[in-house]
């Protein structure tokens, strides 16, 4: 597991060099990953305006920024993404925001379908949901904790919906898109700060 997380980081970017690929893949009609799909341009393009948006207006709440600066150790938050993921457009700036208070950790980007071997460490209920996070002390390089694709409540949303329907619909990818408007990125927030301080006991 340590030397596929060390490969992994050792292809990372940062969150900035993210926002210059998908800024280009925009540019060129383009996206990442194996599937070069129209709709998955689009949804690339779709990605780059939102994430933008939240990088503007994206508030971190002073009790939340009080927790993580009380953080006493080195660690790395590795996250496995791609530019056309609509939940990664709405979350990932959220991370980057709580990564950026506190000086103790350490924020990389790789894409899942260049990092398979690490995905497949990481799956949800067998699926290669992404984003996902996930959180290693840099010490010891031990993962302590992961994170994704959603934030609990929106995870809930899901849930709910595939029960009542069967699957995920338009409507449903529709309802999602309401609730991350109207939570602001506070439910990721909170699932990060909850994550860190029980997992590392500080704060």
């Amino acid at each position: 597991m340590k030397e596929i997380i060390r490969e992994s980081l050792d292809k990372s970017i940062s969150y900035s060099e993210y926002l210059d690929v998908i800024n280009t893949q925009v540019a060129n009609n383009d996206t990442s990953g194996e599937n070069k799909s129209e709709d998955l341009v689009a949804y690339t393009k779709l990605n780059a305006k939102r994430m933008k948006r939240w990088d503007k207006t994206l508030k971190v709440s002073e009790e939340a920024k009080a927790k993580i600066e009380k953080l006493d150790k080195k660690v790395t938050w590795l996250v496995l993404t791609e530019t056309w993921c609509g939940d990664a457009a709405h979350v990932l700036p959220v991370i980057n925001k709580v990564a950026e208070a506190s000086e103790n950790i350490s924020l990389g980007l790789v894409f899942r379908d260049e990092n398979e071997a690490l995905m497949n460490q990481f799956l949800t209920n067998g699926g290669k949901s992404i984003p996902k996070l996930i959180m290693i002390e840099e010490t010891s390089g031990e993962v302590f904790g992961s994170f994704g694709p959603r934030p609990k409540e929106a995870t809930q949303l899901v849930l709910d919906y595939k029960e009542k329907h069967g699957a995920i619909t338009a409507e449903l990818k529709e309802n999602l898109q309401v609730w991350y408007n109207k939570d602001k990125g506070q439910s990721t927030v909170n699932d990060l700060v909850a994550l860190l301080t029980k997992e590392l006991q500080f704060a």
